[in-house]
């Protein structure tokens, strides 16, 4: 499956009084494992952003206005993100954007180029109810490292939510089979599989290569080798 994790940096909130897009990241999933296909593009809105957004993204107008506009970029991105899924932090507020970009230039919305759209957002406030649940509190509450995030960059809040977005999904996968469980009259637990009829299957090839790049993901994640190397490399 490809997803598509996107975000962007604008002039200002709100696209109905004029503000525009200045900056697009996305970051290439594919079967869960970043590929490196990425997409970035700064972008000249033809107007200053207000004070508020430029302290946020701290994109000057001075090194927008030698950047291609929206309309050359278009058809790059939408190329680039056709029939992917998208995962979006605060979803409605990136995709209000984008649709009334493509709407500018007289394009079917953004949204109908995709396949679905998945806001973290949502997800993280249903799994984390009363909690902070912005980008920067959810990489703290993963382990994912954003101390070189100085300002808001689309292309790097892309990478961090990737981090995080596979942390959030991961789910837990147990090392042990499942077998059912008896109590004993004395509260002991009897295994009602016998060891011997356990079947151990060794990995193939291909399986070896996919859990070595799963493992260089859970690296990533920890700036560092992960617990699992040493069982990898035992």
């Amino acid at each position: 499956m490809r997803q598509i994790v996107l975000d962007t940096e604008t002039t200002g909130l709100n696209p109905r009084t004029g503000d525009r897009v200045i900056e697009v990241g996305c970051v290439e999933l594919h079967n869960r494992m970043l590929t490196g296909n990425n997409f970035h593009r700064y972008i000249n809105p033809e107007r200053d952003s207000e004070e508020g957004a430029l302290a946020v993204h701290g994109l000057t107008s001075e090194f927008l206005r030698d950047k291609p506009k929206f309309a050359e970029i278009a058809q790059e991105l939408r190329e680039y993100i056709q029939g992917a899924e998208v995962i979006i932090h605060n979803a409605p507020f990136d995709l209000g954007f984008l649709n009334a970009e493509f709407k500018l230039l007289g394009l079917p919305t953004f949204t109908e180029h995709c396949s679905g759209v998945i806001d973290t957002l949502v997800n993280a406030k249903e799994m984390h109810p009363g909690k902070r649940n912005s980008l920067d509190a959810l990489c703290d509450r993963y382990g994912v490292s954003n101390a070189h995030r100085k300002l808001h960059g689309a292309l790097l809040d892309a990478e961090l939510l990737a981090d995080v977005y596979l942390s959030m999904t991961r789910g837990q996968n147990s090392m042990w089979m499942e077998t059912e469980e008896e109590s004993s009259a004395g509260g002991e637990l009897l295994v009602a599989v016998p060891l011997a009829a356990i079947i151990v299957l060794a990995a193939s090839a291909d399986e070896e290569s996919e859990h070595l790049s799963v493992l260089g993901g859970l690296d990533k994640a920890v700036k560092g080798a992960c617990i699992w190397r040493s069982y990898a490399d035992a």
